[in-house]
């Protein structure tokens, strides 16, 4: 399993991709007016609005899920597919899953 991206809530997408760009010099790997993915510093952030999606940190569960996965995961509108689990303390963790040929910079990405 391997790190794949951070995500906030924001309350403006397009103002707060203007903020990571400005201030940190993010990069824009995709943008909508529900969320957006941005390069900063060589790591994924995932900006999201609240009714969309938690906040989160995401993992790959690499080329080979387990079935169990498969079958709690939701999929998003890129072919990938993920699910939310809780950490003890009530901090939300993501599992996602790119099947071949998706990979994390692809435009019609859901998160």
């Amino acid at each position: 399993m391997n790190f794949d991206h951070v995500a906030l809530n924001v309350k403006d997408i397009a103002r707060s991709v203007e903020w990571y760009v400005t201030k940190m010099g993010a990069k824009v790997l995709y943008q909508d007016e529900t969320w957006a993915m941005l390069d900063a510093g060589g790591v994924k952030l995932a900006l999201t609005l609240p009714n969309q999606h938690p906040r989160h940190i995401a993992f790959d569960v690499g080329p080979s899920p387990s079935e169990e996965f498969l079958r709690k995961a939701r999929s998003h509108r890129d072919g990938s597919v993920s699910q939310y689990v809780v950490d003890p303390d009530g901090n939300a963790i993501e599992w996602i899953h790119y099947p071949a040929p998706v990979t994390p910079t692809d435009p019609g990405r859901s998160e």
